[in-house]
This record gives C-alpha cells, sequence and structure tokens, in this order.
C-alpha cells in the first residue's frame, strides 16, 4: 500500500535505478520507481528522494520502503521513504555516488527504460583510427596536412591512423577546433510531432496551446484515429488538429462536447509551426512544458540526424544489412528502394523505429532541393517519445542523449557477424571485441555529439501550388497564349470560384504579407525584422 497524492494504491514500489545522468553529489537523488500490481509494473516515476533516507542504492528490481509520493510530471515528484533501522552518514551516500559517477566516465551507467528493457547498458562512442583516416579522407588531406593543422607531426598522426597510438580527448579538441566545418556536417530536429490532450476540445487547442489565428484552419469531418472532426491548417494537412463534432443528448436535448484532441505536426508541419514559436518567442523546450501545463502528452516524436557532408553512403548501409554487417536490438528490419531512387532502411517497430534514408534522392524526386545528404530518423512513440522528453527536461541533454540511443541500439561493422553472436544479453559486447565497428557509422555518431539542435522556420505559402504550375501548366498556357487564346484563359481565371481549401491559402498567404509588412513599421521587432534561416534551439541563438 502506498499514497500517491493523497490517494492510496495497492502498488509495490520497486527501485529500477538512477536517473540522474550528470550523477553531481547531491543529499537529494533522482531515481526511477516502479509500481508493482499483480506482478506487472503498471506505473513509473522519476522522483527525487533523501539520499539519507534511501541509504545505499539497493539492486533494481528490489522493494523499496516508499511511504508516500507527491507531486506531478511538471514540477516533479519526491517521494518519502521509511527510514530503516541502519544510520547512513552523508559521507557514506557521497561515496556511493561517487562510485557511480566514475562507472558513468566510462560509459557504463544504466539507463532506466519505462516499461521496456528496464535494465539496458548505454554505449558509448569511440573515435577510431578508421574514423579518422575517414575524416581526413572527406577533408582531402594528407597525413602532412592534418598534422600542420593540428599542430602534429606526420609521423603522430600515422602511429594514430594505424592504431599504434590511441587517440585521445586532447587530439580529438585539437581537430574539431581546427576544422569547425566537422560540427557543422551533423545537424539535428524535430521532424513529426503529435500530442493527445486528454481534456482539451480542437478550439482550445488552437486558441491556448498551439496560439495560431482559428480563422486560418479548415474544418471538416474525419473518419481518422476514432476522431470525427478535423482542423487544418490553411486547409493542407501539415498542421492539423483531430477532436469529437459536437452531438446533441437525445434526453435532455442539450449541445455536449466531448474532450479529447490530438496535435499533429508532419515534417513540413514542424517547420511551419516553427515559424509560429518564433513569432511567439518560444522554443520547442517551452512549448513542451506549455504542453504540459495542459495534460498534453507525446504519442509521437520523431528527431532527426540530417547528414550534410554524405558521411554515410546509404549503398554501404544496404550491403552492411545484406551482409549481416549490423548489430539492433530489435532483429526486425525493411529495406526499400534502389540505388538510382534512394534508399530506405528501417530497424525496429513502434513504439521504436530507427530509418536511415537518402534524403537528398527523396527531395529530387519531388522536385525540391536540399543541403541534407542523408538522414537518420528516431521514430519514438509514447512512452519512448515522453522518455527523452524527460531527460532532456531533467539534464538538459537532449543531443547527446539522442545520439547514445541511436549508438546503443544500432551498430555497423566492416566484417559479417556470426549468428550466435546476434543472441544473449552480451552479445554487443562480445561482438565489439571481436569485430570492427563502420568507420563511417562511428564517425556520424561521434560528430552528432558536436551537433546543434536547430530550429528551421518556415512560412506557409501557395508555392507548391506556384511550383506545379511552373512545371505543369505553363507549357499548356504558353500554347494557348501563342494561338489567340490568352483573353479567355483571364476571363476563365476571373469566373472561377475558390473552395474553402483554396481560400484558405489566400487568407493565410494574405496573413503572412500584411505580418510581415507590419513587422517592418515597429522597431526591434524580434519575430520579423531579425529572422533568420536557422536558429539553435539550445542557445536561442540565430544562425546568419
Amino acid at each position: 500500500m502506498i499514497t500517491i497524492n493523497n490517494e492510496q494504491k495497492l502498488y509495490t514500489p520497486v527501485f529500477l535505478g538512477t536517473t540522474q545522468h550528470s550523477l553531481g553529489i547531491t543529499a537529494k537523488p533522482s531515481i526511477m520507481i516502479g509500481m508493482m500490481f499483480n506482478d506487472e509494473i503498471v506505473a513509473t516515476y522519476h522522483t527525487r528522494v533523501s539520499g539519507i533516507d534511501l541509504g545505499l542504492l539497493p539492486n533494481i528490481g528490489d522493494r523499496l520502503p516508499v511511504t508516500q509520493l507527491n507531486g506531478n510530471e511538471l514540477v516533479g515528484f519526491y517521494a518519502e521513504l521509511k527510514q530503516s533501522n541502519t544510520t547512513y552518514t552523508v559521507d557514506d551516500i557521497n561515496k556511493n555516488f561517487e562510485q557511480l559517477l566514475e562507472i558513468k566516465n566510462v560509459g557504463q551507467y544504466r539507463l532506466m527504460k519505462r516499461k521496456i528493457d528496464m535494465n539496458n547498458d548505454i554505449k558509448t562512442i569511440d573515435f577510431n583510427a578508421s574514423a579518422l583516416k575517414l575524416v581526413r579522407n572527406l577533408l582531402h588531406k594528407s597525413q602532412a596536412d592534418l598534422a600542420k593543422d593540428i599542430g602534429m607531426t606526420r609521423q603522430t598522426i600515422n602511429r594514430l591512423e594505424t592504431g599504434e597510438q590511441n587517440i585521445s580527448e586532447k587530439f580529438l579538441d585539437k581537430m574539431m577546433n581546427s576544422y569547425p566545418q566537422l560540427a557543422e556536417s551533423v545537424e539535428l530536429q524535430f521532424d513529426w510531432v503529435s500530442l493527445t490532450f486528454p481534456d482539451l476540445t480542437g478550439k482550445q487547442v488552437i486558441d491556448e496551446v498551439v496560439s495560431l489565428k482559428s480563422d486560418l484552419f479548415l474544418e471538416h469531418s474525419t473518419s481518422q484515429n476514432f476522431y470525427t472532426r478535423e482542423f487544418s491548417y490553411a486547409g493542407e494537412k501539415n498542421i492539423y488538429i483531430q477532436d469529437f463534432d459536437p452531438v446533441t443528448n437525445p434526453d435532455t436535448q442539450q449541445i455536449e462536447q466531448k474532450t479529447g484532441t490530438t496535435l499533429y505536426l508532419t515534417g513540413k508541419g514542424t517547420r511551419l509551426f516553427e515559424k509560429a514559436l518564433l513569432e511567439q518567442n518560444m522554443t520547442w523546450r517551452d512549448f513542451f512544458i506549455k504542453a504540459r501545463r495542459y495534460r498534453g502528452h507525446l504519442t509521437r516524436l520523431d528527431i532527426a540526424l540530417n547528414d550534410k557532408w554524405g558521411l554515410l553512403n546509404m549503398n554501404d548501409i544496404v550491403r552492411a544489412v545484406q551482409e549481416k554487417r549490423f548489430w539492433t536490438k530489435s532483429r526486425s528490419y525493411a529495406i526499400h528502394g534502389n540505388s538510382d531512387a534512394g534508399w530506405t532502411v528501417n530497424f525496429g517497430k513502434a513504439p521504436f523505429v530507427i530509418r536511415a534514408y537518402d534524403k537528398q534522392k527523396e527531395q529530387e524526386s519531388k522536385g525540391n532541393d536540399t543541403d541534407i545528404k542523408n538522414r537518420v530518423e528516431l521514430e519514438l512513440h509514447q512512452d519512448r517519445a515522453e522518455q527523452v522528453l524527460d531527460e532532456w527536461f531533467a539534464n538538459d541533454n537532449l543531443v547527446d542523449f539522442t545520439v547514445d540511443m541511436l549508438y546503443t541500439y544500432l551498430w555497423f561493422t566492416d566484417e559479417p557477424i556470426a549468428d550466435d553472436l546476434l543472441t544473449g544479453v552480451k552479445a554487443r559486447d562480445e561482438i565489439e571485441a571481436t569485430v570492427k565497428s563502420m568507420a563511417s557509422w562511428e564517425l556520424l555518431t561521434f560528430l552528432g555529439h558536436k551537433m546543434k539542435f536547430i530550429r528551421q522556420p518556415k512560412t506557409q505559402s501557395v508555392d507548391s501550388i506556384k511550383k506545379w504550375v511552373e512545371q505543369a501548366v505553363a507549357p499548356s498556357l504558353a500554347v494557348l497564349q501563342k494561338t489567340g487564346h490568352w483573353a479567355d484563359v483571364l476571363r476563365a481565371i476571373e469566373k472561377a470560384e475558390l473552395s474553402d481549401k483554396q481560400q484558405k491559402l489566400v487568407t493565410t498567404t494574405m496573413a503572412r504579407v500584411m505580418s510581415q509588412a507590419q513587422g517592418h513599421l515597429k522597431a526591434n521587432n524580434l519575430n520579423f525584422d531579425k529572422q533568420r534561416e536557422k536558429y539553435i534551439e539550445t542557445q536561442g541563438k540565430e544562425i546568419e
């Protein structure tokens, strides 16, 4: 029996590990507690506890003498424990966490996953000799050139590339300082976001959560996801919200509105919404904190690592999968596409999918330009998505946590992996001890730790219609013009009636033009006068 926010529950609290990955010495450490009921974990809580009351850290799965748990997801939880007969001092607790800190520094700290795989080791990324050689080749540098730029001898570079000498942190710092373009070769951004609000209607989400003009949303019926109504921004399904139509109660004849709404931001929708965040002087973190105030929880979060340098070669990735030169926690995978149109490889199934694909070829097929060569996406659902958010809020390490999670769940090698090594708890450790890793994957994940989390705001526009007209309609119009029918075309345009969706596009475009014009009249307007193409999310700084 335990009391949670003054309500008694028939739960048995068990210890699921520390969640304080920075592991600073503190009198109130953060731990994860699982609530057992009928031999199943039905809930988990990240909570602070008294280090004195907790004593020496228990084993994972041990029962905890928790008497009360109070708080919420926004401000956090605090657990009160029944004091044991054993007396511990502050020195005892400090020594306990100093030992954990030593473990963390060699990359063996625990990542606790709520309800799923509660006992996984996080893998840290080693920058090896092959990765160094790959960097030099990508930079088109000889060993002598690299040595000169970094301030070392050619012989030292040679020993590092042959593995005769270990690559130190000091060397990596020098290399990154000498070649800042390395850190710019990989960027992180959100590519899909969906949140469910159990207590709100669609109009409340539009007005109070996303704070967009409600008259820019087109309303229509839907049967998707068990909802009956949908609001789409500018009539396009990039930013859209689904909820329930008001219904008449047959007994009371009163109009009733059922609550429960889901907000969807597609890949393009996230870029459009980032423009709204910019106008509201908000970051993604600000928005998620706001969403949680309304009891919003993530149902899906896609995090994209953009490879702008071509560190990966998708032909090599596909070949590695076909030749069993990879390891993943989920043996489920699928290959789509071809070398001409671009490859896509999926690993795993919901709630956690890792996807690698040729972003440049994908965009070329749609007639779009991009500076991204390849993309690796982490598609996270429900608790997996919320876990990333919790870690971000608790330790402010979204980039590091995302890259560590990627490297932990997916790893490529230069040699085939024996079938007998692909099973078992310690399979990954045994493989790493016997098989060399793929240099490009090591490099991508290593540089991932140096990348910036960015926003790339874009405005809603009629560009897609304009592009379609230029590519598909303009040649036919040219024929009509040259054959004397242009006046008929203009009269037809004047008489054309716009649908609701088309009218929304016009309204949205005009609203954008008016906002920009107004912005030029207001001095020091952050939202428009100082707009940049990209923003560093974590620092709130503009990228020119």
